[in-house]
C-alpha cells in the first residue's frame, strides 16, 4: 500500500534552500508504515494539479489498496469565478474520488489547514465555504474526511498566539539563509509545525483504515 498526496504547498514537500519551511506531506512517512507519495506543489489548485499533468502522474501509479489523501482550497479560493467552493473546486475533487475509486484505492478529503490569524485570542476562520464545501462532498461522496481545518484552528488556539508561532515560517534576521532578512509567515509551517499536523493526519488516517477493515460506513468519515 503506497499513501499517495495531492495538494498545495502546506502539503508539499521541504524545497531545497527553503529548509526549516516544509509541508506536512514531508513528515507523513515518519509517521506511516507504508511509501508516502508526494506530488503536492506551492500554489497548487484542483485546477493547476490537473492542468500541469500532477493529477496524471500520481494516479498512474495508483494500485488497488493504496490511498490518494486529497487537501486543496487555499489558492482555489483566490478564483472564485472557475473554482467557487460550490462550483469547480468541488467539481474537481468529485472527479479526483471518482477516479481514485476507479482504481481500487481509498480517496481521503481534507479540509485545509486554517491560517494562524489571530483577534481577541482566537483564530479568524479565513477559508470561507471552502470547509463546508469539502464536509458536504465527504457526506455525499461516502468518503473519509480528514478536518484540518479545525484541527490546526484547535491547536493553534491551544497553544496560544505566542506558542503557535513556533509551528509557522517564522524566522529572525540570519535565522535561515533562504530569508536572510527574517520572515513571519503565518500560513507555511516550518518543521516542528509540519510534524505535528503529520501526526494527526496520520493518526486519522490509521482511524480511517480501522473503519474500512471492521466494514463500518465511511460517509463523511469525521477525523477531527
Amino acid at each position: 500500500m503506497t499513501y499517495h498526496l495531492a495538494g498545495d504547498s502546506t502539503v508539499a514537500p521541504m524545497k531545497p534552500g527553503e529548509e526549516p519551511m516544509s509541508g506536512w506531506g514531508e513528515a507523513l512517512a515518519q509517521r506511516v508504515d507504508a511509501p508516502v507519495r508526494n506530488l503536492a506543489f506551492g500554489g497548487a489548485t484542483t485546477e493547476s494539479f490537473l492542468a500541469s499533468g500532477s493529477w496524471d502522474r500520481l494516479i498512474a501509479e495508483v494500485k488497488p489498496g493504496d490511498t490518494v489523501v486529497i487537501q486543496f482550497g487555499h489558492n482555489d479560493q483566490k478564483h472564485p469565478e472557475l473554482l467557487a467552493a460550490r462550483g469547480g473546486y468541488t467539481e474537481r475533487l468529485r472527479r479526483f474520488v471518482a477516479e481514485t475509486r476507479q482504481y481500487g484505492a481509498t480517496a481521503v478529503l481534507c479540509t485545509s489547514c486554517e491560517r494562524r490569524w489571530f483577534a481577541d485570542g482566537r483564530v479568524v476562520p479565513t477559508h470561507g465555504d471552502y470547509p463546508n464545501a469539502v464536509r458536504d462532498l465527504a457526506r455525499e461522496l461516502d468518503a473519509p474526511l480528514i478536518d484540518l481545518t479545525v484541527f490546526t484552528t484547535w491547536l493553534y488556539e491551544d497553544l496560544g498566539d505566542e506558542g503557535s508561532a513556533k509551528l509557522l515560517s517564522h524566522y529572525a534576521p540570519g535565522e535561515t539563509s533562504a530569508w536572510p532578512d527574517g520572515l513571519v509567515d503565518d500560513t507555511h509551517f516550518r518543521w516542528e509545525g509540519a510534524q505535528r499536523i503529520a501526526a494527526f493526519v496520520a493518526r486519522s488516517l490509521r482511524a480511517v483504515e480501522r473503519k474500512d477493515g471492521d466494514g463500518a460506513p465511511r460517509g463523511g468519515t469525521l477525523v477531527s
